[in-house]
């Protein structure tokens, strides 16, 4: 009798141990590690000795998902990956080598108990990745003066990155000071002054960070100026009337007097010299002049945004300008300015010995 109670107690203990449910005592906690480290996850359960326990890798979107091992073997063929188990704790530790970009993700320690039922715990990889800025920022942007502006920047990577903008040379940004912090950059009314090349700096302390230069182009009217509004030139000589102008896009120039249009010939020759795509220098030289020159010019600039024009005014002088970059003067000119240099001088030796 005590022999059969042994056998009923030891068969009860079976069937209720053999009734438990498989359980997972202890995963890993989150791992974040460098591209090209070594991680380890481990898995401990209890009462699964009849029950497969697998890893399974889950992307970031938890769509895909990979089986890695089963029980005490690997079932991806993988350098990187390696198995090991400890029957006397039930645990199972993965371990990756040499850990790349796509190995980020979730990974999966299951036990299976029927083919609608199954046990899981997870832990998650994450890779620190240097920061790389997205196609949905801004590259470069034309706007009008006036407008508003908003530039954006978004960069991937891990931890996430932060991002800045700076100016080059270090200007100053139209929102105030050399730095800004923040995704987007907006200026409520963009001016002339704000065009130029904008940074884009996305840093995680992951490698060097990662930079976008971003060309903000501001199309305005054009604005003229004129470095010398009064030149005077004696006649049957040369001179040159200069104008500077600003504007974007570049704009049409055209000289005027007594509101006629001026064009080459052999009394005008008309130069432009673009500086930048902003910035255009333009020469009226007056050739040989003769009395009917002088007078009142007109410098016009026309662009989508509207015109400007400035005036030059050329004058009658007894003695030739010399000295000025644009005279030009033959033989006879020379030799007349010569005689007219030694007059003076004369008149001031003669002078000097009465005194």
């Amino acid at each position: 009798m005590k022999l059969l109670g042994v056998i009923f107690v030891l068969g009860l203990m079976h069937s209720v141990y053999s009734q438990r449910t498989p359980t997972i005592s202890y995963i890993s906690q989150e791992q974040i590690k460098d591209i090209g480290g070594t991680v380890e996850f481990v898995c401990s359960v209890q009462y699964s000795q009849d029950y497969p326990v697998l890893w399974i890798k889950v992307n970031k979107n938890r769509e895909d998902q990979l089986p890695i091992s089963t029980n005490t073997a690997l079932i991806i063929r993988d350098s990187r990956f390696a198995l090991r188990s400890d029957p006397s704790s039930s645990t199972y530790t993965l371990q990756i080598k040499d850990i790349q970009e796509t190995d980020a993700g979730f990974y999966l320690c299951q036990i299976l108990i029927s083919t609608s039922s199954k046990i899981s715990a997870e832990v998650e990889l994450q890779v620190r990745r240097p920061p790389i800025i997205s196609d949905n920022s801004t590259r470069s942007l034309v706007v009008s003066e006036g407008q508003p502006v908003e530039l954006n920047c978004y960069a991937g990577g891990f931890p996430t990155p932060r991002i800045s903008w700076r100016r080059e040379n270090n200007a100053i940004l139209p929102t105030g000071g050399s730095i800004y912090r923040g995704n987007t950059l907006k200026i409520a009314h963009v001016r002339k002054e704000d065009r130029g090349t904008y940074y884009c700096v996305a840093e995680n302390g992951v490698g060097r960070g990662a930079r976008r230069n971003i060309n903000l182009e501001i199309e305005f009217a054009p604005v003229i100026t004129a470095p010398r509004p009064r030149l005077g030139q004696a006649l049957q000589y040369d001179m040159d009337l200069e104008c500077h102008v600003e504007a974007y896009p570049p704009p049409g120039i055209t000289w005027h007097k007594d509101e006629v249009q001026l064009s080459n010939n052999q009394h005008y020759s008309i130069s432009h010299f673009a500086t930048a795509d902003e910035y255009t220098d333009t020469t009226l030289r007056v050739i040989t002049i003769e009395k009917k020159q002088y007078g009142e010019y007109v410098c016009k600039a026309a662009n989508k945004l509207g015109t400007a024009e400035t005036r030059v005014e050329l004058f009658e002088v007894a003695v030739p300008n010399i000295n000025y970059p644009g005279l030009r003067w033959g033989g006879s000119q020379r030799q007349g300015a010569s005689m007219w240099l030694l007059t003076v001088s004369a008149i001031f030796t003669f002078t000097k010995c009465i005194t």
